[in-house]
């Protein structure tokens, strides 16, 4: 017995952005690998690679993942 299984359709209302392709689908026509979904409508999946774009810059500049002393090192000295 598989331990998961493969869907081969989507389900109704479920939208993906495919980043292989650079377009909307609905339901899962492309391995998970290469999608973001699921969203609930059409117009969030559009605007998929907008939101990573601005939640990737929320993490860059959030300084809680960022760890002291890497940056901080003096030129030729290794961070802590």
């Amino acid at each position: 017995m598989a331990l998961f299984k493969k869907r081969t359709a989507g389900k109704p209302g479920e939208w993906f952005y495919c980043l292989e392709h650079k377009k909307v689908e609905e339901g899962p026509e492309c391995p998970a690998k290469d999608r973001f979904g699921p969203y609930t409508t059409r117009q969030q999946a559009q605007h998929a690679m907008e939101r990573a774009a601005e939640r990737n810059l929320e993490w860059e500049t959030d300084p809680k993942w960022h760890d002291k002393g890497k940056d901080d090192a003096r030129p030729g000295e290794e961070g802590a």
